[in-house]
């Protein structure tokens, strides 16, 4: 058998990164495994995308965030994060896929894509933006669809269908439009979301007014072709015109796979994976949930600036068992 870890970690987003750092501070062996790059959901964000939280509130490892600005943008965070997971050295295999976990008598053999470890705990800090939350409707699957969105560059002088009425639609709609798209936005509810940056919102909503930015409250797309939408309105079904649809209609965690752990995720709505939520033990023993993940479809429950307690408390448990069983 190879080594057997204190600690291995499933994802090295921020939290990922801070449940290692808290690891090693402790005397803990640990290695992570990331399916993608370094903070791969970061990255994923839009590339002028600026965060709701202050720099101070996203530091992790008591290492500063220095910012001029006084929100900090996607391309900060992530010179940051890279700066912290080099200062502490931390061992992150980048690009590397978890296939299957086994509890084989207390230990845990984890293996990937490009080999097998083991450990005695695994820490699931694994997010929610890889599986977008799909429209079901005719064309979604067309190439002019996509649920995410990086830059409004390319959609200039385009006729763009905005699906939602959080930041990130928001976000994309205003972008969009100040790059020369004609915006349309379609929203379920009656209003933009009380959730949506209170710099932003008055923006969006004098755009709105002025007649510069569609929008069609209490509505919802039921087609898209290669020339047009369908939108189910209050009045009847209205077509318009339409080159690109960006479906911000948010995401989801990889409940599969979580089942796949043997982590018990209920078939109800919010679908909150089991955890303790004092230590984030799960109902698998010596298996635990950090960060964004424990929310399950309250996917605004958890955000980076309220999950970074979780290395701490997973880790005293680990500790507390440790004391106890020597």
């Amino acid at each position: 058998m190879n080594e057997i870890l204190d600690i291995l970690i499933i994802g090295a987003g921020p939290i990922g990164l801070a449940c290692g750092i808290q690891a090693q501070e402790a005397g803990l062996t640990v290695r992570i495994v990331e399916k993608g790059c370094l903070t791969n959901s970061l990255y994923s964000y839009p590339q002028q995308m600026t965060f709701f939280s202050s720099s101070d509130k996203l530091e992790i490892g008591g290492c500063p965030f220095v910012t001029t600005l006084p929100k900090p943008k996607r391309a900060e965070a992530l010179e940051y994060y890279r700066r912290v997971a080099q200062k502490f050295e931390l061992p992150i295999h980048l690009f590397e896929t978890v296939l299957q976990v086994e509890d084989q008598a207390g230990i845990f053999q984890i293996q990937t894509s490009k080999g097998i470890y083991y450990a005695k705990h695994v820490i699931v800090a694994t997010g929610f933006y890889d599986i977008p939350m799909a429209l079901n409707i005719p064309g979604e699957e067309l190439p002019k669809v996509t649920h995410y969105y990086q830059d409004p560059h390319y959609y200039t002088n385009q006729k763009v269908v905005v699906v939602g009425a959080s930041n990130s639609s928001i976000d994309a709609a205003l972008e969009t439009y100040r790059k020369g798209a004609e915006v349309t936005l379609i929203i379920r509810k009656q209003a933009i979301s009380s959730r949506v940056k209170y710099w932003v919102k008055p923006d969006i909503e004098n755009r709105i007014a002025a007649g510069e930015i569609k929008v069609f409250y209490e509505s919802q797309l039921t087609e898209i072709t290669a020339h047009d939408v369908a939108i189910a309105t209050a009045t009847g079904t209205v077509r318009i015109a339409n080159d690109f649809v960006l479906a911000l209609t948010g995401y989801r965690p990889n409940f599969e796979f979580l089942k796949q752990l043997g982590i018990d995720v209920p078939a109800t709505e919010p679908c909150i994976p089991t955890h303790n939520t004092l230590t984030m033990e799960t109902n698998v023993p010596g298996m635990y949930l950090a960060g964004v993940v424990c929310g399950g479809l309250n996917t605004h429950l958890w955000f980076i600036e309220n999950s970074r307690i979780h290395a701490a408390q997973i880790i005293e448990d680990i500790l507390s068992k440790s004391s106890v069983i020597s």
